[in-house]
């Protein structure tokens, strides 16, 4: 039996192919910790990890009854996705539990796919391509002839993390001016990156297209709603590749089916998969992916990559590097080993 037990759920997370967990070992070679596959059900994982010294969240919900069952031994949770809605983080930190995610490794990415789906909703992608395929070839250039160039047209950011960041170095190449809203980064911050420091209200009322970055986190759930969407101007484009709970989706779907906002690019649903019954799966006006943003070659094996990093410093004994509830490291047995600032909360 190894020295340290790192408990996971059993089978893999966002259906990736393949299982095995040799790139999640490869930072823990030398140490003696083995990963060990639990039930799936929260009674079964509560039973199970009972004697583990780390948790590798995956697959299930990680709910405050789970966590409270956590034994003291555990020095983390570890996540290897950028969102952290699968765990309780706030029942963590009230034990003092670290919990861990990936923030930097699928940035570039998720913008990419923020500006095609800017991009393909703009210049109507998706009807432009079905009037070829019907033979209606003379219908689609009437149909851009109505819509402006994007040159000059205003892009607001709701959120302004290191997605939205990124949204606002590619879109800059296309001569728009970009407005954010997001109060909890300084404004300078912003100026930095050639963005307007923005109220929510003038990004609504002024932007041409309105990209969606918030987090998964319960102050924003259901962030914005009717009274939102109908601030925004009726040519306006709506681009989400955050989190699909930010937006109530019943508001969202008015706003569409009314043409009070004209288009709307979506990556994140509120329910994912979506219901056979969901008015956006019928709707022209509506471009959707399925929650892949954030898919590439290099997903799966980066953010593993990331999950063994971070495993390997807290059975280690150190602070890891991603901690999304900081304020608990100073608490901890874990210790302090950067030599400089990784910019997140008392590692500042």
């Amino acid at each position: 039996m190894a020295k340290f037990k790192i408990a996971t759920p059993a089978g893999v997370s966002f259906s990736v192919a393949g299982g095995g967990y040799d790139d999640e070992m490869k930072d823990l070679k030398h140490l003696d910790a083995e990963i060990v596959e639990g039930p799936t059900d929260e009674d079964g994982f509560i039973a199970f990890c009972q004697d583990a010294d780390a948790i590798y969240a995956k697959g299930i919900r990680f709910s405050k009854k789970l966590i409270d069952a956590l034994p003291a031994r555990v020095r983390g949770i570890v996540l290897g996705s950028v969102g952290v809605d699968s765990v309780d983080v706030k029942a963590a930190t009230e034990r003092g539990i670290p919990v861990t995610n990936c923030p930097d490794t699928f940035i570039e990415e998720v913008a990419d796919h923020a500006m095609m789906l800017l991009l393909a909703t703009h210049r109507r992608a998706i009807e432009q391509d079905k009037m070829v395929r019907e033979g209606r070839w003379r219908e689609g250039r009437p149909a851009l002839l109505q819509i402006p160039r994007i040159m000059g047209q205003t892009l607001g950011l709701i959120s302004f993390g290191h997605v939205a960041r990124a949204v606002a170095k590619r879109a800059k190449p296309f001569g728009v001016r970009i407005l954010a809203f997001d109060p909890f980064i300084e404004e300078l911050v912003m100026v930095e990156h050639g963005v307007i420091p923005s109220t929510l209200e003038e990004v609504l009322s002024q932007s041409d297209f309105i990209s969606m970055h918030a987090p998964a986190r319960p102050e924003v759930e259901g962030m914005l709603g009717e009274e939102h969407f109908r601030q925004m101007k009726p040519t306006a484009i709506f681009i989400n590749t955050g989190r699909g709970p930010t937006v109530q989706e019943t508001a969202l779907i008015k706003a569409l089916d009314e043409k009070w906002i004209a288009y709307a690019g979506l990556d994140v649903l509120e329910q994912e998969p979506p219901g056979n019954n969901n008015p956006l799966l019928s709707m022209n006006n509506v471009i959707l992916s399925a929650h892949t943003a954030s898919a590439s070659s290099r997903f799966d094996p980066a953010r593993k990559r990331h999950v063994s990093r971070e495993l390997a410093l807290l059975l280690e004994g150190k602070w890891p590097m991603s901690c999304v509830n900081p304020a608990v490291l100073q608490n901890t047995k874990l210790r302090r080993w950067q030599p400089v600032s990784m910019e997140r909360g008392p590692n500042s």
